[in-house]
């Protein structure tokens, strides 16, 4: 044991007498214990913290599945009949938009984000209240009594934590009772304010596709027998569908997604690709130390080889490397822990706050274990595999005549293979970077249908009164007019969806059709614009007319679409043509419905064909239909919808930047309805811009991933090139005597170094279209394809020119060997 320790101890005190060799390989080992501990926070933050509830291992939302994947959402007429099935203690449903609500009383008017609940909601997932209780029976139908429960951030931020317990709030107009308050653990359903009861009338008609069902299960074990449950409940209910429903229910089943699974399904497939970024980086991390060990070893061997002559045990000629691989092992682990904690706080802006809830991300204890679990063995596992070349290529008889330079060929072989390993890895990375760094080129040249420059935007949802729809209209009018005033306001529309941004930009609806034929498959986002709505964002108008201010309710009904539409639905010439909106009399409602006269059919005359637009930003490869309609001429319950939905959105035209009306647009607004208030107020470059902010957040942290690879790759490449030129120096000096030109010796270097690269690269390209997959789930979400020659002949290039970087130094060195260094080795 004193042997052991003492060796142990004079490797340790020669190695941090002269610490440049520990330096580097525990810094080469920090970079990929950092960038592989920073995924590991990420995904532990975001996938493996089980959910704030009781027992979520049975949680489930119910909904259409495929492969374990959900594809839907349950609507409140499937609900309802799902309710009832056995394996299932509890259910509940919510709505998965949050809906936006003005608010007033205790405080300044505001508008605020809801979302709408039945009382099973909360029994399923086992909240228990901050304060108060639950939604009551009677609160919980339609006509009952008006009540509210509010969330934690918001009893704060409005409330300051002081007891609200049955206080009045007024929401929509309508005086609410507060009769709870959720804990701060409820977020996981989006940064909701306020819960509203969803009041769903019995037996109900609506199909409305944006609620989810979620369900606790008996056991964890009846997932089967509730799956099979609801699969023949809601086929049953879809018996006589035909179609393309009938089509789509096909080639699905209903059933149970794991509540966890279901909340984190958009996360996944980029969590995926940081995690296979972060474990490239690691693994070339690894293999560099394991050929920095190699050649300290190489180094060593002739002293190694005296000691083995002299007859050292094997043990105790490998037991210095390991103790060296001990303390880089520590030392990197250390460090990298480090510069994953400076990652995180530094890159924590790049993180959706919705992946945290709003937490700051924190190297937990379990993480730093597995950071020490990596790099400790991993050093050692580099140290003993060098220790072991370095025994298996000693010879005393090479060691005393030539100085160990023969062993130190017959390794470069291995060498060289870990330097092709390293680059194909790197590789690998920088393909994925140089996809979405091409990716987002073509975004920045890729025409968007629309103009984002100058304009202003705010949301604005109608504050409620007795007859909302009139008032709505009313409010609208005047707002326009004082807008209009507004010094260097040029143009202001309105209307329920901007022609780019999110998901809540949205809207569509069925009951769409063209006369004496079918519902459109799929059926057209629907817009409601006033009449300068095209000129203010120069939306062209390919064919006919745009609105103007005779296309008023009580005119005849008219309609514009784009290009898309027009060319799937009418063959290119859609103007003159007509279209039906709002009939409903083939859906299973629709007999429920025939006896309101709100809900008869439209037939409006299709009036003008204008230019696509790309709803969800540059990077929108989809081509949509766009149905739009005059917002004075829109039936008065499509109305309600929308403003049930979203917002309005106005947008205003502007001279100069558009940041400087915000006061502006606030006091216009406030001229006309001083308790209505408006929120996000935003320029349509910044809406824009944030389309892409996914795209730009996977190039980033690839990319970061993909520099941090290729430096090490390059590093590789040299430590091993001037090793081997080290080795070669008698036979370049030999040439050299022979009267070989200095850029013959470059050339001779260059040459194998060449070779390896390329193996690299082709290892590298081919490893990156086997795992297409991995990056394919991601790219599919912004129109490109793993198959990008451009990207790929780029990423080439850039290897080639870092690699070859990198041995030019030791190919300069060796056309340096002067002559008399080979004669006197004779």
């Amino acid at each position: 044991m004193n042997a052991w320790l003492a060796e142990i101890w004079r490797a340790w005190r020669t190695c941090l007498r002269r610490p440049g060799f520990l330096l580097l390989a525990a810094g080469v080992l920090a970079l990929g214990i950092g960038a592989s501990t920073a995924v590991f926070v990420l995904i532990d933050d975001v996938l493996l913290q089980p959910l704030p509830y009781a027992a979520p291992e049975r949680l489930v939302v119910l909904g259409p599945q495929r492969d374990g994947q959900l594809l839907g959402i349950l609507s409140p007429r499937e609900y309802q009949h799902v309710q009832s099935i056995r394996g299932i203690t509890a259910i509940g449903l919510i709505k998965g938009d949050l809906q936006a609500v003005n608010l007033a009383g205790d405080g300044e008017p505001e508008q605020i984000s809801a979302f709408l609940a039945d009382r099973g909601l909360l029994p399923a997932l086992g909240v228990r209240m901050r304060l108060g209780r639950n939604f009551s029976a009677q609160e919980d139908r339609p006509g009952g009594p008006k009540a509210v429960i509010l969330a934690e951030g918001f009893w704060r931020r409005r409330y300051g934590a002081q007891p609200v317990l049955g206080r009045t709030l007024r929401v929509e107009g309508v005086a609410r009772t507060i009769v709870g308050v959720l804990p701060a653990s409820f977020d996981q359903f989006g940064a909701g304010d306020i819960m509203l009861p969803l009041a769903l009338r019995p037996h109900t008609f609506d199909d409305g596709g944006d609620f989810f069902a979620i369900a606790r299960l008996a056991s964890a074990s009846a997932a089967a027998v509730v799956d099979a449950q609801v699969d023949a409940a809601l086929r049953a209910l879809f018996a006589d569908v035909s179609g393309p429903r009938r089509d789509y229910l096909d080639k699905v089943r209903f059933g149970s997604v794991p509540l966890s699974a279901a909340l984190h399904q958009q996360q996944r497939p980029a969590m995926t690709l940081f995690l296979a970024s972060a474990l490239c980086v690691l693994l070339i991390a690894l293999v560099n130390l394991g050929n920095l060990m190699l050649l300290r070893t190489l180094s060593r061997r002739h002293d190694a080889t005296v000691r083995h002559a002299l007859g050292a045990p094997a043990w105790r000629l490998a037991l210095p490397a390991c103790a060296e691989g001990l303390l880089v092992g520590a030392g990197g682990a250390i460090a990298g822990l480090g510069l994953a904690a400076i990652g995180l706080s530094l890159f924590s802006g790049y993180v959706p706050a919705e992946w945290t809830h709003g937490q700051p991300l924190h190297i937990s204890r379990a993480v730093a274990l597995l950071a020490m679990a990596i790099a400790v063995p991993g050093a050692l596992a580099a140290a003993a595999f060098g220790a072991w070349r370095g025994l298996a290529t000693a010879s005393v008889q090479e060691a005393l005549h030539e100085g160990g330079r023969s062993a130190s060929r017959r390794s470069g072989r291995l060498g060289r293979g870990l330097v092709i390993a390293q680059m194909a890895l790197a590789t690998c990375l920088m393909c994925g970077a140089g996809l979405f760094l091409h990716a987002l080129y073509d975004a920045a040249r890729t025409p968007l249908g629309f103009a984002s420059d100058h304009i202003l935007t705010f949301d604005l949802a109608p504050v409620h009164g007795g007859n909302p729809n009139a008032s709505t209209r009313d409010l609208v009018q005047r707002l326009l007019q004082n807008l209009h005033a507004v010094p260097g306001v040029g143009r202001v529309a309105v209307t329920n969806g901007l022609p780019a941004g999110g998901f809540e930009q949205q809207f569509n609806m069925g009951g769409v059709h063209l006369p004496g034929r079918g519902y459109l498959h799929p059926s057209p986002q629907i817009r409601g614009v006033s009449s300068e709505f095209f000129s203010v964002f120069h939306i062209p108008v390919r064919e006919g007319r745009s609105f103007d201010a005779t296309d008023v309710a009580g005119g005849e009904p008219v309609a514009i679409v784009n290009q898309t539409l027009a060319d799937r639905q009418y063959d290119g010439h859609a103007v003159g043509k007509e279209i039906v909106v709002n009939d409903y009399s083939g859906y299973p409602a629709g007999k429920a419905m025939a006896d309101d006269p709100a809900m008869h059919p439209v037939t409006a005359r299709i009036i003008g064909v204008v230019g696509d637009t790309r709803q969800f930003g540059p990077l929108d490869s989809m081509k949509r239909g766009f149905l739009y309609l005059p917002l004075a001429q829109m039936p008065e319950h499509i109305v309600h919808a929308f403003r049930s939905f979203q917002p309005l959105r106005f947008a205003l035209r502007v001279q100069g930047d558009p940041n400087r009306y915000r006061q502006a647009a606030h006091a216009a607004v406030a001229a006309v309805a001083p308790e209505q208030p408006i929120a996000t107020v935003s320029t349509m470059d910044d809406i824009v811009r944030a389309t892409t902010d996914d795209t730009r957040r996977d190039l980033f942290l690839i990319g970061l991933f993909a520099l941090v690879a290729l430096g090490l790759a390059a590093a590789g490449m040299y430590a091993v090139m001037t090793v081997a030129v080290a080795a070669r120096a008698r036979e370049f000096g030999v040439r050299m005597a022979l009267g070989a030109p200095p850029l013959g010796m470059v050339r001779l270097v260059l040459h194998g170094a060449i070779a390896q690269i390329a193996m690299g690269m082709l290892l590298g390209v081919g490893l990156t279209l086997v795992l297409s997959r991995v990056l394919g789930a991601v790219l599919e979400e912004i129109g490109r394809s793993v198959f990008d020659p451009l990207a790929l002949a780029g990423v080439c290039a850039v290897l080639a020119l870092a690699g070859l970087l990198a041995c030019l130094v030791p190919a300069l060195r060796a056309a340096r060997v002067p002559p008399m260094h080979a004669l006197r080795g004779e």
